[in-house]
């Protein structure tokens, strides 16, 4: 579930895996392309406090990406 609402919230926006990496550097989130995207794939778990900022950064909320 995780890993549909990341990538439909990026798609939803036109946004590239890249350009999100560049701009969660805004919120003291240093990660590469590789790493969001096994975070997409479901791969690699994402930590609690990367997905406090992703949801900061898409403008929802944790439960929203949790699928809560």
């Amino acid at each position: 579930m995780i890993t549909n609402r990341l990538q439909e919230l990026r798609d939803n926006k036109g946004l590239t895996q890249k350009f999100v990496c560049e701009e969660l550097k805004k919120y003291g989130v240093y990660i590469d392309r590789t790493t969001y995207s096994k975070y997409e794939t479901g791969s690699h778990n994402i930590p609690c406090d990367i997905l406090i900022k992703l949801a900061d950064f898409y403008g929802t909320t944790c439960d929203y990406i949790l699928g809560r």
